[in-house]
């Protein structure tokens, strides 16, 4: 079953909703928004530290290290496009 990240975030909203016992029609919006934005900081922080790893594992070999680096951050452009794209 696949869901994009929006779908994610309003079932989680609304699963928090329901364990502070409020109803799902208080805020659900701003609820999802701040959790999507939550799960994006995530995503963004590990690719950063991703390029970072490999950055320090492949220290030795420059060449490669940066061609790991550059995917890893051409990947990660591609992803927070395609995230901007589902607001």
């Amino acid at each position: 079953m696949s869901k994009n990240l929006r779908e994610l975030a309003e079932i989680t909203a609304a699963e928090i909703q329901d364990i502070l016992g409020i109803t799902h029609e208080t805020h659900p919006k701003e609820i999802a928004d701040a959790i999507e934005k939550s799960i994006i900081k995530a995503v963004v922080d590990e690719r950063q530290r991703c390029i970072n790893v490999a950055k320090d594992y492949l220290d030795d070999d420059a060449e490669k290290a940066k061609r790991v680096a550059d995917e890893i951050s051409r990947v990660r452009s591609v992803l927070i496009t395609n995230l901007s794209a589902m607001r």
